[in-house]
């Protein structure tokens, strides 16, 4: 299990008549956030529309090109990546890269920050969101990444990476203009879907490794009880405040003289949270439908657990050469539900002779070193079924 240097920042929101008007931040303290690279891969790899077919090929490309770049860590070391061989690629390359960590540690920091059960009808990509749901957020202007499931109401949460170059990590003082400038556009976003709950996360990529700025609001009912115990530096600095820009006032346009009259900016459709809620809900049997596609194409089983069949095989992240990891990815036959908590305390725990592995619900991964022999299928079975 390798860990991520996390910097806390909880923050308010001064409203006006006209919506968002301020934006203030106090920093809470920073400390070591486990991220494990099974649950980044496992994350990633069901960031798709289940709703079409998955593509085994690409889903292996994506996986060993992720794997090519990231360097993890059997024990407690700090997550990095190849910053070299980043510099030199595509611009696209590199934000590939950069969102698909950004998305790994902002669910990492969810699970550890407030508890969210990773499972896959718990999260939904506002990409790719249930059909139930298009009505309920906006489809055009600003949009966060992931919609959290959590045990007091939907959470959105926005993930941005980006390579830094400079020595010191963190940026020094009040934020960077790149992240006051999308807490103004997320604030905003809240107020114009009934306030609601959302938080940010923004990864850092460079030398010294991969750190992460995660911003919560102060007041949100649906993160309260945020767990802070793992924070082991208190916060220091002046907390830092902006004044959100107005946004353009909503205008119906004049018909041009064969048009119909349109107007410009749409509002969005807000729905009660039990509505939005029984969408979420209702992702699972598409998500099956999609597991059970990916398990009939698979050729190799590679043993059961609980009794349940698994086929899979081990994926090499060697697109920029020698490999360094190794992937194993897994399909159960059938849904086995593991304790979460308990896997999460062992990811948590991971020494340099344990295995970094994650379950969910269908979808096994194990991401191992290529300088250490392979695990059997019955090693990594047991580690999985340990509480």
């Amino acid at each position: 299990m390798s860990t991520v240097r996390a910097r806390v920042w909880r923050f308010t929101i001064e409203k006006g008549k006209a919506g968002a008007e301020a934006v203030r931040a106090v920093e809470i303290g920073q400390g070591p956030l486990p991220v494990s690279l099974a649950a980044m891969v496992n994350v990633n790899a069901l960031a798709c529309d289940l709703r079409k077919t998955v593509d085994q090929r690409v889903r292996d490309h994506e996986i060993s090109l992720l794997l090519s770049y990231i360097v993890g860590d059997q024990g407690k070391g700090q997550l990095g990546a190849e910053c070299y061989a980043l510099d030199s690629s595509a611009g696209h390359i590199q934000r590939f890269v950069s969102e698909c960590t950004g998305l790994g540690v902002m669910s990492a920091a969810s699970e550890v920050l407030f508890d969210w059960k990773h499972t896959t009808s718990g999260l939904s990509s506002f990409d790719v969101l249930p059909g139930k749901l298009r009505g309920v957020y906006a489809n055009t202007g600003v949009r966060p990444d992931l919609l959290y499931d959590l045990a007091d109401g939907p959470v959105a949460g926005e993930a941005r990476g980006r390579r830094r170059r400079a020595k010191q990590m963190f940026p020094a003082g009040k934020g960077t203009p790149e992240q006051r400038k999308r807490l103004e556009k997320l604030a905003q976003w809240s107020v114009d879907h009934g306030d609601h709950a959302y938080f940010m996360s923004w990864v850092w990529i460079g030398q010294g490794g991969v750190y992460v700025d995660i911003f919560l609001p102060e007041d949100s009912v649906a993160l309260k009880g945020l767990k802070t115990g793992w924070i082991e530096t208190p916060g220091g600095g002046k907390p830092w405040q902006f004044r959100v820009p107005r946004p353009a006032p909503r205008r119906v346009v004049a018909p041009a003289p064969e048009g119909d009259l349109a107007i410009q900016v749409p509002l969005p459709m807000v729905s009660g949270q039990v509505a939005t809620r029984a969408a979420l809900r209702r992702v699972g049997p598409a998500a099956e439908e999609a597991m059970n596609r990916a398990f009939s194409r698979e050729e190799d089983e590679i043993g059961t657990f609980a009794g349940v069949p698994v086929r899979g095989r081990w994926i090499p992240g060697d697109t920029l050469g020698e490999a360094r990891h190794e992937v194993l990815l897994g399909i159960l036959g059938e849904r086995v539900e593991l304790d979460r908590r308990a896997q999460r305390e062992r990811l948590a725990a991971l020494t340099g002779d344990r295995l970094d592995t994650f379950l969910d619900g269908r979808l096994v991964t194990v991401v191992r070193s290529v300088e250490s022999p392979r695990p059997t299928w019955d090693r990594i079975s047991a580690e999985l079924l340990e509480h």
